[in-house]
């Protein structure tokens, strides 16, 4: 196996060359030690189940559109307390692929390509090269989106100093009555 550059826990690729007229459905199940490096990698305590299930069908003439949906449930670290708080993801993929060589990838949106934006639908075009895109590593990238990057456990408050502590400190007062006189 070469390791060029780090792949995903969940890589899938995809030859988009020979994608069937229908597109190539596309399902990924982690297993317990794919679920652990996605854990490690995205700071998780962990990852019970992972499931991205995804459409590739080909795009323009020579681009690829993968859609679908990621699902996980993952325990994090609760930001106050650091007990354990889990969660359910289920996040939608939408993302459009063009060859690096490809015209409408070169110019882009200030080249006057002829794509049409929509605010609600897919970021513009990402670039591979080759025939093979790493589908799993694209589902990643929604599963890492969705990660709450400040997860608390319910009922948990940051200022766990209890009533002891005065309204505002010397310094807000400071800055309040700098305020009041300009």
């Amino acid at each position: 196996m070469k390791h060029a550059d780090p792949q995903s826990p969940v890589s899938f690729f995809a030859n988009v060359a020979r994608l069937p007229h229908k597109g190539l459905p596309v399902v990924i199940e982690a297993d317990a030690a794919q679920r652990a490096a996605l854990a490690e990698e995205h700071g998780l305590l962990s990852v019970q189940a992972y499931r991205a299930e995804l459409l590739v069908v080909s795009w323009k003439r020579n681009g690829v559109k993968v859609s679908g949906r990621v699902e996980a449930d993952i325990t994090q670290a609760c930001i106050v307390t650091l007990e354990p708080v889990e969660a359910h993801i289920d996040e939608p993929v939408e993302a459009l692929l063009l060859p690096e060589d490809s015209k409408l990838g070169r110019q882009g949106f200030e080249g006057g390509g002829e794509i049409l934006l929509d605010a609600d639908g897919p970021d513009s075009p990402e670039t591979f090269s080759g025939d093979t895109i790493d589908i799993g590593a694209l589902a990643e990238q929604f599963f890492g989106l969705a990660i709450d990057p400040y997860p608390r456990k319910s009922g948990a408050a940051l200022d766990a100093g209890g009533d002891t502590e005065p309204a505002e400190n010397e310094f807000q007062q400071k800055l309040r009555s700098l305020l009041g006189k300009s």
